[in-house]
């Protein structure tokens, strides 16, 4: 399913969407396309592309081409997928909301169930 989303694949062309999205939210799928994971949230970002496009702008990274983006953890990423489309679809739309007011920070609106856990493990230079 990744093949219907816009790829990145330097950290030169991350580094320019970065700069030139605005007045949406910029979502960076990092991961491998032969993952099951990532094939399943692939699924739902390219399910969903065409009706968030007033929000969102929505792009592939294979992680292994921009690893400077995972090293650290912080506050700006969503680790997992998303149980069904409508999740990711409210999540888009109250950041989208949250950010047009100028909020840093807003509530999620998926249900606590619904988000996977994960045990993240980075590893420092």
């Amino acid at each position: 399913m990744s093949l219907f989303l816009p790829k990145l694949s330097c950290k030169k062309d991350i580094d320019e969407v970065i700069k030139t999205v605005a007045e949406k939210v910029l979502v960076l799928r990092f991961g491998r396309d032969e993952d099951s994971v990532c094939l399943q949230l692939d699924e739902i970002l390219s399910k969903t592309s065409h009706d968030l496009s007033n929000m969102a702008s929505i792009y592939i990274v294979d992680v292994d081409s921009a690893p400077v983006y995972t090293r650290s953890p912080d506050h700006t990423k969503f680790v997992g997928s998303f149980k069904t489309k409508q999740d990711f679809m409210d999540l888009i739309e109250v950041i989208y909301r949250g950010a047009m007011r100028g909020k840093m920070i807003v509530q999620s609106p998926i249900d606590p169930q619904n988000i996977p856990k994960y045990d993240l493990l980075y590893h420092g230079i």
